[in-house]
């Protein structure tokens, strides 16, 4: 199997990986990425215990999407185009609270996006 160095993937941000010295850390590159929206969630307040992933983002207090499915809640964003490795590195980052599951922008872009692990819709 090839291994290529050539973004394959999308990856919906609408918290800290839009941050530079995130995507630094986790990427070694910052990200360029399309401004786009998240249907159907809103976001929730996440506080965060793991000191590294504070240390790196600067805050304890992050946000998640909650799965609500209306559609009056959306959360906007930017979806970035990263690498397969990107999205493992980017697993590693993210806290247990959250789960990475595949969504459907308002653009039609099906991109990746860390929600609400007990998000019904999982």
């Amino acid at each position: 199997m090839a291994v290529t160095d050539e973004p394959t993937e999308f990856l919906f941000s609408y918290g800290t990986l839009q941050l530079e010295a995130v995507q630094t850390a986790m990427f070694g590159r910052r990200l360029t990425g399309t401004r786009d929206v998240l249907p159907g969630y809103r976001l929730s307040e996440l506080k965060i215990e793991d000191k590294a992933v504070v240390a790196i983002s600067g805050t304890a207090h992050h946000t998640m999407a909650t799965f609500t499915g209306r559609t009056d809640d959306v959360i906007a964003g930017t979806v970035f185009a990263v690498t397969a490795d990107e999205i493992r590195n980017a697993d590693t980052y993210e806290v247990a609270a959250v789960k990475r599951v595949t969504v459907l922008l308002q653009s039609g872009t099906r991109a990746w996006a860390y929600v609400d692990a007990r998000s019904p819709n999982l």
